[in-house]
């Protein structure tokens, strides 16, 4: 394992060195310093692993990001930002497969670039694909929610591009009518016209419901697996601060894509065991390129601890999921990322979303 660190000085290179020699592991680092001149390209140095420092200079960061997943898409990304709740934060997820804050934490690190290798090895078993292929064909990209997605992008977007998209299809312009009158968002007037749906949901909910509506198009009760998937995607969306709510609610609605699929085996020594839906979902996810933190949130998010010692999005979906369904929350978890102490304000808020379900 080679591991490249970007930043302004070689302080944090030679911490990761000697965590990684207390810990026997015989992984290579790099210094790549990022100054005021070019970008530096990475094809000399072909890393395992690049580690930037966004605070140096989040555009040189992000730019050489998009050049590993280019150039090395094998490669781990790592991004550590000064500022959790910042605008980088969001921009970060996109392009790589961890954020983790400032200031330094070699362990995290090297415990994250673990998790990233887990995760990948995971989803590139020939046993997983083997049994994938058995559930026939896939379901296929969610296409107007990519659409939507670049759209939003655009500072240029008018309502009526929203409306565009979403009058494509007439059964998911009907759901944002129903939605935008619900009780989650009507405020007791209701609406017939799509344009003023669009405007009352809003772009984050509008986009989720649109790729609701795609991914849970068909399937074994595809009509329940989508309200179920849409109540986790509102909780998880409360769980985190502002910086990771988009992204919790996302990979909340997508963490129920695998129970789409029909139950699937896994041939292992021991006799055949059944393929988690957290699993097929993940591989699902990758199939579309999807980023790589929804990837990973899905895949884990009933195992919460394999996705690192903060509190981030596999965890706010593992809450959610469990609230959700009255299943088990792994309190040893919570204990350990110290957000135990929010469980019963967690619970009131799944609480408050039952009944709003149910008005």
């Amino acid at each position: 394992m080679h591991i490249v660190v970007a930043g302004e000085t070689s302080e944090q290179a030679a911490q990761l060195q000697i965590h990684l020699a207390a810990r026997g592991r015989d992984w290579g680092v790099s210094w790549l310093q990022l100054g005021d001149g070019p970008t530096p390209h990475l094809d000399a140095l072909a890393p395992d692993a690049l580690v930037c420092f966004s605070g140096t200079g989040w555009n040189r960061c992000n730019l050489m990001m998009h050049e590993l997943r280019e150039r090395f898409p094998l490669a781990a990304r790592v991004v550590l930002v000064p500022d959790p709740q910042g605008e980088e934060m969001m921009q970060a997820l996109d392009v790589a497969h961890r954020v983790l804050p400032e200031p330094f934490d070699p362990v995290a690190l090297i415990d994250a670039i673990d998790d990233i290798v887990e995760l990948r090895s995971l989803l590139d078993d020939a046993r997983l694909k083997q049994a994938i292929e058995q559930a026939g064909p896939l379901p296929a990209a969610p296409k107007q929610y990519l659409t939507l997605s670049r759209l939003l992008r655009n500072d240029c977007t008018q309502a009526a591009d929203l409306v565009d998209v979403v009058t494509q299809d007439p059964a998911l312009a009907a759901r944002v009518l129903r939605l935008s009158n619900s009780a989650y968002y009507s405020g007791g007037r209701e609406i017939s016209d799509l344009r003023m749906a669009v405007v009352r949901l809003g772009q984050d909910a509008l986009r989720r419901l649109v790729l609701a509506s795609e991914v849970f198009s068909s399937g074994p009760g595809v009509d329940e697996v989508r309200e179920r998937a849409l109540r986790i995607s509102r909780l998880a969306d409360q769980l985190l601060p502002e910086a990771g709510t988009g992204v919790a609610a996302t990979a909340g609605l997508l963490s129920q894509v695998g129970r789409l699929l029909p139950p699937l085996e896994l041939h292992e020594p021991d006799g055949p065991t059944l393929l988690p839906h957290s699993v097929a979902g993940a591989y699902l996810l990758g199939l579309w390129g999807l980023p790589a933190p929804m990837i990973e949130a899905v895949a884990w998010h009933q195992q919460p601890a394999r996705a690192g010692t903060l509190f981030w999005v596999a965890g706010a979906v593992h809450v959610a999921a469990a609230l959700i369904d009255g299943s088990e929350v792994d309190t040893d978890y919570l204990r350990r990322v110290r957000k135990l102490h929010e469980l019963p304000r967690w619970r009131a808020l799944a609480d408050a979303d039952q009944a709003l379900a149910q008005a």
